[in-house]
């Protein structure tokens, strides 16, 4: 076995990038503190296909070097935008024919595994504040919340594990259907 160079991957330009047909997905970060947090989500983002990044209260924008240090240049391939409230952002999703899924330990979530994904619809995955998680009232205004199972003793994940975990499993669910 011999480790691939990195001309050969294949990987596409920002421009084929750009114009590639995305999954439909659209990750919203709820109030992120973390901008290695933000970073990777970037570029799991990139590597997903993901249709964009909606950044929300006192998550940071881009340009910004610790974001750039682990987004690694996603941030000039990965759609973003920015808006105040997060609730906000939600309402727009919403109108726009998203279900909205908050990724949170919460009455009713439903285990990553059993989520079945529509391939007809679009997803707005929300991800929550590294101490406090997805606000109440986003949870509240959500279609569906997902939880990550876990078995050891903490019961929480990285922002940027828990964006990646996340990701591939409704990438892998939606590549299959």
């Amino acid at each position: 076995m011999r480790k691939l160079k990195n001309s050969e991957l294949n990987r596409l330009s920002i421009e084929e990038f750009k114009n590639s047909d995305k999954t439909p997905i659209v990750v919203v970060l709820d109030n992120i503190r973390s901008q290695n947090n933000i970073g990777s989500v970037f570029r799991t983002s990139d590597a997903f296909l993901i249709e964009k990044i909606i950044l929300c209260g006192i998550t940071a924008k881009p340009p910004h070097k610790d974001i750039h240090k682990t987004a690694l240049g996603a941030t000039d391939s990965v759609n973003w935008e920015y808006v105040q409230n997060t609730t906000d952002a939600i309402n727009i999703l919403r109108e726009e024919g998203y279900v909205i899924v908050s990724i949170e330990q919460a009455e009713e979530a439903i285990m990553l595994q059993d989520f079945n994904i529509d391939k007809n619809k679009k997803y707005a995955v929300i991800l929550g504040n590294e101490i406090k998680g997805v606000q109440q009232e986003v949870v509240n205004m959500s279609d569906f919340a997902i939880e990550i199972p876990q078995i050891g003793t903490k019961h929480s994940l990285n922002i940027s594990v828990s964006a990646g975990i996340v990701l591939w499993e409704l990438f892998r669910k939606i590549q299959s259907n």
